[in-house]
């Protein structure tokens, strides 16, 4: 292997926070390397990677660009590099944080403008009326080019914001914002209010993978690992173990055959089961007479079957 696969995470706020407890959950413990305020670190336990700690939106392009194997960022980050970013970047497993939606917001006071629909009537009258395209304040230029698009808004042009997109209409630097939101109260502070059907993307962290990176066998067994890891630890997040007598369990597992079928796995004297069916599998064992049957949260559930390790290796191979 020329070096070490290359995991890239935010360097600071909130994701930060959220990208460390989630690895610490899953038994790795992020160390860094020369001091509090350095840019490199290492995960116990997990030899042949190292981490590096930059900026999220930095992490996308790193990722894209091939510069990083892994990284873990917004989804809004990644879609925003254009056309053809999934032939440059594998998106392995959502993360359930960072959760934000990048969304088209239009001044409160524009009452008769609801739905993408209104403002396409909208941006033509802007144009008939003063010879000035309709503009439009974002920081996400290519998912706005091509939302707008599907929905035949054509008379606007696009403002880059620097700053504070949500203040742009007051400033009086654009009619219409893209922007994201996770409770919208932003977007309300600023009389704003999002469209009925402006919703862009409903984004959030991803563990993602770059696909122009360097990979040989020992980096996308290291990968293999870090993976295998992960989804145990999700796998036992989605689950419960029932275990019943051993005596019992001839009569246990025909009472259980429907959730085998249904994706249960069965083990000695007990049965793996999705949380959704808890209660109806419980249930079942109860009428079947068996018992006392106990449910337990496993820590990990490791699996022969790697689907985004299966992914990645089959595109880069």
């Amino acid at each position: 292997m020329s070096g070490p696969v290359i995991l890239a995470i935010p360097s600071k706020g909130r994701l930060k926070e959220q990208v460390e407890g989630w690895l610490a959950d899953a038994g790795l413990r992020l160390e860094a390397d020369g001091g509090e305020r350095g840019y490199r670190a290492r995960l116990g336990g997990l030899d042949g990677l190292e981490v590096r700690l930059i900026s999220a939106g930095e992490i996308a392009r790193a990722l894209e660009s091939g510069e990083v194997h892994l990284g873990v960022t917004g989804e809004d980050l990644l879609r925003e590099q254009g056309e053809g970013m999934d032939s440059r970047v594998l998106m392995l497993r959502a993360l359930g944080f960072g959760r934000a939606d990048l969304v088209v917001a239009a001044p409160q006071s524009w009452l008769d403008v609801a739905t993408m629909a209104d403002l396409e009537d909208v941006a033509h009258q802007h144009l008939a009326r003063t010879g000035r395209r309709l503009r439009v304040a974002t920081k996400y230029v290519a998912q706005t080019r091509t939302f707008f698009a599907l929905h035949g808004v054509g008379d606007y042009r696009i403002v880059e914001s620097a700053g504070a997109t949500e203040g742009a209409p007051a400033a009086g630097a654009a009619e219409i914002v893209v922007d994201i939101t996770t409770t919208g109260a932003t977007l309300a502070a600023n009389h704003l209010r999002t469209l009925s059907d402006g919703v862009i993307l409903r984004s959030q962290a991803q563990l993602a993978a770059g696909l122009t990176a360097q990979w040989d066998g020992e980096s996308l067994a290291v990968t293999r690992r870090l993976l295998s890891l992960v989804e145990a630890r999700a796998r036992a997040r989605a689950t419960l173990t029932l275990v019943w007598p051993p005596e019992q369990d001839d009569a246990a597992r025909a009472a259980c055959a429907p959730f085998l079928a249904r994706g249960s796995q069965a083990r000695t004297s007990g049965l793996l089961v999705p949380r959704g069916d808890i209660a109806s599998c419980s249930y079942a064992l109860e009428m079947a007479g068996v018992g006392p049957v106990t449910a337990a949260a496993p820590e990990y559930v490791f699996s022969p079957e790697c689907g985004p390790f299966d992914r990645l290796s089959a595109l880069i191979s």
